[in-house]
C-alpha cells in the first residue's frame, strides 16, 4: 500500500504555502511590490512566521503563475515584464477568448446568464471562457488575467460592452470585432506600460 506517514504534514504546509503565495499575489498585484524587486527569502519568513520550505513553494507557485522569476544563485524576483511578454500575454488571451465566443451558442443557459450578470473586468472575462465548459481553460484564463495585472497595474483599457447582448442577438461578428478591438487597447497599454519599467 506504501507508507503515508508525513502526508498530512505536506498538506499542512501546501495549504500553508498557498497563502502565503495568496498574500504575496495580492501584493504584487497592487504594485505593493514593484517589478524587479528581489524577495529576501530570510526577511519574510520571519515576517509571515513561515519555514523557508513553505515560503520556498508559495515561490513556486507564483513562479508558476508568471508573477515571479527565479535567477540561479541571485534569488527571486518579481517578474519584470518586456515587450515579448505582452504580444505573448495578449495573444494567448485573444486565442482563448474569441474562441470561447463561438461557444455561446451551445453553453447551457446558466453560463449564459452568468455571463449577462458580470460586473466587473475580470468576472466577465472568465465568465466568456466558462461558456467552453473547460475548466482548464478557465484555469488558464485566470493565470494570464493575473499576468496581466502585473503588466498594466489599473491601466486596464476600457471594458467591453454588450457583449453578451451581442452573443444573444447572435451577432458573433460584432462581438468579435469589439473584443478584438478590447485586445488591441489591452497590447498598446501593455507596451506603454512596459516602456516604463527599467
Amino acid at each position: 500500500m506504501g507508507d503515508w506517514t508525513g502526508l498530512r504534514g505536506d498538506i499542512d504546509r501546501s495549504s500553508t504555502a498557498e497563502r502565503v503565495a495568496a498574500a504575496l499575489r495580492a501584493k504584487i498585484l497592487a504594485g505593493d511590490i514593484g517589478a524587479g524587486r528581489q524577495l529576501n527569502e530570510k526577511a519574510l519568513g520571519e515576517a509571515l512566521t513561515v519555514s523557508r520550505n513553505t515560503l520556498r513553494e508559495a515561490f513556486r507557485l507564483l513562479t508558476h503563475e508568471r508573477l515571479l522569476v527565479h535567477s540561479y544563485s541571485r534569488g527571486v524576483f518579481v517578474r519584470k515584464p518586456d515587450e515579448r511578454d505582452v504580444h505573448d500575454l495578449i495573444t494567448a488571451r485573444q486565442v482563448i477568448e474569441l474562441g470561447a465566443l463561438h461557444h455561446h451558442a451551445t453553453a447551457d443557459d446558466a453560463a449564459r446568464q452568468a455571463l449577462r450578470d458580470a460586473d466587473a473586468h475580470d468576472l466577465l472575462h472568465r465568465r466568456l471562457v466558462a461558456l467552453t465548459g473547460s475548466t482548464r481553460l478557465v484555469a488558464e484564463s485566470d493565470r494570464l488575467l493575473a499576468e496581466q495585472r502585473l503588466v498594466l497595474r489599473g491601466g486596464v483599457p476600457p471594458e467591453v460592452h454588450d457583449l453578451a447582448a451581442l452573443l444573444d442577438r447572435a451577432d458573433l461578428r460584432e462581438a468579435e470585432r469589439r473584443l478584438t478591438g478590447y485586445f488591441d487597447l489591452c497590447r498598446e497599454s501593455g507596451l506603454r506600460a512596459v516602456g516604463r519599467v527599467d
